[in-house]
């Protein structure tokens, strides 16, 4: 119970970083002497060290085991936090998101498997859901210092601080990631094999782009939502903006909520269930978006789609061990990396495109790729029906 704890933990200072950087922008920006858009650079370099680590996760871990790789990974991000909270330039910056990157990729594709292949659904939903504490706890402890007198840099340093104790505690960790792996038989009840797959070999296997492009919508829809949500209420509802903040928060405190609470249902239902479910309530919420009513059933759909939101991710990474068996490994980094390749491309992509049309079109296009998200879904599972 105590490991599992540990992992929790982890997860945690995973979500920490994914959020502080928006938080303390506005601040970081005007004291580094960059416009705001400088932000993007920053973010771009972050998620393309991500992908980019997710990708070759398989290869890593495999040499090295998933207690080096995390152990790794999070020195890396805390190391990576420490020289932002240094930084007085901004090419230092650029330089610093490099590590941050890299960390945060193979040590997310690694717990996500290690997670799929050791524990039951519940936990991997859990396990998510403490990401969003993370996600949420960085803006909160980044105000609550700035009120106090600190700097963006106190901020940072406070993170990195936090990062280096999760280092410590994997550090004595370590034998126990070596016993747990050292099991032969996973959860799902087959032997693993060690021997890891070709990435290409893995990609190749029947109905594995249905997979990938089902992992791509679904981080696409919610990275717009949490990029764009504030401002279609602002233009299109007429809400104030600090109103709009508040229902984006609450979109995103439903998707944790969500998840603790497919935690205790995975019990009962089966992943592909919970998947389904959330698919079509996602789509329910974009319809009532759409819908001409007061403006408060409008913003109950913010709640509605983040609930919906909630199962389908994590369950989705629950599943890869049985869908692809000795292939996990490989598979998981993939996923993760179309997931980051949909959050870095649409999220952006769409927000230059509603502001050259209309941000009216904004649910429009979310819904078309919730709908996306639940066809190729039930396409993969299609073709991977036969398969062992």
């Amino acid at each position: 119970m105590l490991f599992l704890i540990l992992i929790y933990l982890t997860f945690i200072s995973l979500g920490l970083p994914d959020s502080l950087l928006g938080s303390s922008w506005p601040l970081m920006n005007s004291d580094l002497g960059v416009s705001t858009a400088s932000a993007g650079l920053v973010s771009f370099i972050i998620t393309s060290g991500t992908i980019l680590s997710s990708l070759f996760s398989h290869s890593l871990i495999s040499l090295w085991g998933t207690g080096k790789i995390t152990l790794t990974s999070v020195f890396m991000t805390a190391i990576a936090l420490l020289g932002f909270s240094f930084s007085h330039s901004f090419l230092w910056l650029l330089l610093c998101s490099i590590p941050l990157g890299l960390g945060a990729g193979a040590v997310d594709a690694g717990l996500n498997k290690f997670v799929a292949e050791h524990y039951e659904a519940k936990h991997m939903n859990w396990l998510h859901a403490f990401w969003g504490v993370g996600a949420m706890l960085a803006p909160l402890l980044m105000s609550v210092l700035l009120f106090e007198g600190n700097t963006w840099r106190g901020g940072y340093l406070t993170i990195s601080s936090l990062q280096m104790a999760i280092v410590i505690l994997l550090v004595f960790s370590l034998p126990v990631w070596k016993r747990v792996e050292a099991s032969p038989i996973s959860i799902h009840g087959e032997a693993e094999d060690k021997r890891q797959p070709a990435l290409l070999s893995t990609l190749s296997r029947r109905g594995a782009l249905w997979g990938l492009l089902s992992f791509f919508l679904v981080a696409s829809i919610e990275a717009s939502m949490m990029l764009w949500g504030s401002t279609y209420l602002v233009k299109q509802e007429q809400v104030s903006p600090e109103s709009a903040a508040g229902w984006v928060s609450l979109f995103f405190l439903g998707m944790t909520a969500g998840r603790m609470l497919s935690g205790w249902i995975s019990s009962r239902w089966s992943n592909e269930t919970l998947i389904r479910f959330g698919s079509v309530l996602t789509l329910l919420g974009f319809i009532v978006m759409l819908l001409p009513l007061p403006t408060p059933f409008t913003l109950t759909s913010f709640i509605l789609v983040g609930s919906g939101l909630a199962p389908i991710f994590p369950s989705m990474l629950h599943q890869t061990p049985q869908y692809y068996g000795q292939h996990a490994q490989a598979a998981m980094g993939a996923q993760m990396a179309c997931a980051y390749t949909g959050t870095t491309l649409v999220a952006p992509g769409m927000g230059q495109l509603l502001s050259f049309i209309s941000f009216s079109f904004f649910p429009y296009l979310l819904l078309a790729c919730s709908a996306g998200l639940l066809l190729s879904r039930e396409l993969f599972k299609w073709r991977t029906s036969d398969l062992p």
